[in-house]
């Protein structure tokens, strides 16, 4: 009896010892994965292409494909969105000049400063969510209780029209605080000299 109550803590310390050691193998590989931002994306697009395989010859588990396109869609606008919406910035702002205590968050005339944009979900959480909710989307495919049957040309039509409906309103709000997000589209470029 006395035997059985000391080894269990032993378990239950070796069991966490195994699980620190492989968390830390875990980020040290999502460390040494940063800098290869295109092998990143390539190895999740080929992951998304695996999964669209999946679904399309097993003809099947179309709730967990929208699900995941939702998911995907949800990843995408926080990824375009500024850390600090601007609407709120322009609150803000009206408090600071009621009480006089410094600048705002974004320029807004050509002499205030320069203030970068920052994202709501950094590009390395992005992809990492991205690249987690494909893979338990993949592994749910394989559980035949999750194949819902469900007319999936209504569930493509709705993901699409939501698609639109939010990026419309997205590109409307990039338009009026002036913002892009991508890349270096509309940025002054200067000659080396």
């Amino acid at each position: 009896m006395m035997d059985e109550i000391s080894s269990t803590p032993a378990l239950s310390t070796q069991a966490a010892g195994v699980f620190g050691t492989l968390q830390l193998h875990y980020q040290a590989l999502l460390d040494k994965s940063t800098p290869h931002t295109g092998t990143r994306w390539g190895v999740t697009g080929g992951l998304l292409f695996v999964f669209m395989l999946r679904i399309v010859f097993a003809q099947g588990w179309f709730i967990i494909c929208y699900a995941l396109g939702i998911y995907l869609l949800n990843l995408f606008l926080a990824f375009l969105t500024p850390k600090i919406d601007p609407e709120m910035a322009e609150e803000i702002d009206e408090a600071e000049a009621a009480s006089e205590s410094g600048p705002g968050l974004l320029p807004v005339k050509n002499d205030d400063e320069f203030r970068p944009f920052i994202r709501r979900l950094p590009e390395f959480k992005f992809w990492l969510s991205a690249t987690k909710g494909l893979i338990v989307a993949l592994v749910c495919s394989f559980f035949p209780f999750l194949d819902i049957p469900v007319y999936w040309p209504i569930l493509l039509f709705y993901w699409i029209f939501l698609f639109i409906i939010t990026m419309r309103r997205q590109i409307e709000h990039m338009i009026k605080y002036r913002y892009v997000p991508l890349g270096n589209f509309g940025k002054q470029r200067y000659n080396r000299s």
